[in-house]
């Protein structure tokens, strides 16, 4: 099948996402995500750590891109948005990736920070649909969304499972790069949430938002910033889903900042404590808000993947099924 053409325009002066580098992919350049224009790879697992209602039985089909549209501090997934580390696949190659993770019992498709390869997985879904792919999509995405982008996404997608990292322009200088981030992913969110009602079918939750915001050490006032929008803007709208899986990755955050040459660059060297987890918590209670899941703390670095390692994550945690150094592994477990 050939590429949509006016589907791959969208490279030829980029703006997928609302930093518009306006560079031409097509031809090799790159803006700040750090990719042309072809699908760049890392892996693909039936992942298990995902909120409960998305990763049942088998686990959850993740992939995960390489490159990033935000360069955030302490990133638990550095080796692939900042190092690049992955295998450029084409449409039709991620379209059977996403079908052999239907036949080994993934739930669902979720597509992990894709949104600088908008155009080619949209084809590769498309694809995978006529070849009989009938699960339903999840966009596993950082909140940086451009509204036209997700305009083209919505006929595509089934679940949005959003974070919001913070709603603090000083916060989001610092973390992300993006002093912009707050009034990007707030109006993202809501657009989501908007085109995507929360749906449940036997139990099954088959369509809506998930918005996560994970918890950062000192940061507990920034937080209540967020949940104070949660509770106004989204509640009964979209779930809730507060973590606190934060670990610092000191040695990449020193690799960044000294790249960066950016004195002000945030440094986060510590997990988050029982007392910041317990006024987290107490946030909840203040501001009535029920619905959606919560992490317990992190007590050890078992949500740190290594992506140069055939299963990133802990045997119990994920499956994996394709792997960039190799491709198809464990494909004698096919249901």
């Amino acid at each position: 099948m050939a590429k949509d053409s006016e589907l791959y325009s969208l490279y030829e002066q980029c703006e997928l996402c609302p930093r518009a580098c306006g560079v031409n992919r097509l031809q090799g350049q790159t803006g700040f995500c750090g990719q042309n224009g072809q699908i760049k790879l890392a892996c693909a697992c039936l992942h298990k750590g995902e909120e409960p209602p998305l990763c049942k039985n088998s686990g959850s089909g993740t992939l995960f891109f390489s490159g990033c549209t935000l360069k955030c501090v302490s990133c638990q997934n550095y080796q692939l948005s900042k190092d690049g580390i992955g295998r450029e696949v084409t449409d039709s190659e991620l379209a059977d990736i996403m079908c052999r993770l239907q036949a080994s019992g993934a739930c669902n498709i979720n597509l992990v920070t894709g949104s600088h390869f908008i155009p080619g997985i949209i084809s590769a879904v498309c694809l995978a649909r006529d070849r009989g792919m009938k699960l339903s999509v999840i966009w596993n995405t950082s909140g940086y969304e451009s509204i036209a982008m997700l305009e083209l996404l919505h006929r595509h997608v089934d679940i949005y499972l959003a974070d919001v990292k913070t709603l603090d322009e000083v916060i989001a200088r610092k973390l992300c790069a993006a002093p912009d981030y707050p009034q990007r992913a707030a109006a993202a969110l809501r657009h989501m949430a908007a085109a995507k009602p929360l749906r449940w079918e036997k139990g099954r939750f088959i369509q809506g938002v998930i918005v996560r915001h994970l918890l950062l050490p000192e940061a507990i006032t920034a937080a209540e910033q967020v949940l104070a929008w949660y509770k106004k803007k989204l509640e009964k709208k979209a779930l809730l889903s507060l973590m606190t899986q934060f670990i610092p990755v000191t040695s990449y955050q020193k690799k960044a900042k000294a790249e960066s040459h950016n004195a002000c660059a945030l440094m986060l060297d510590r997990r988050l404590t029982h007392s910041e987890y317990k006024k987290a918590t107490n946030l909840l209670e203040k501001y009535n808000i029920e619905e959606g899941f919560l992490q317990e703390p992190a007590e050890d670095d078992i949500w740190l993947p290594d992506f140069t390692r055939l299963n990133p994550f802990p045997e119990d945690y994920a499956e994996t099924i394709w792997h960039y150094s190799g491709g198809y592994i464990n494909t004698d477990r096919l249901c």
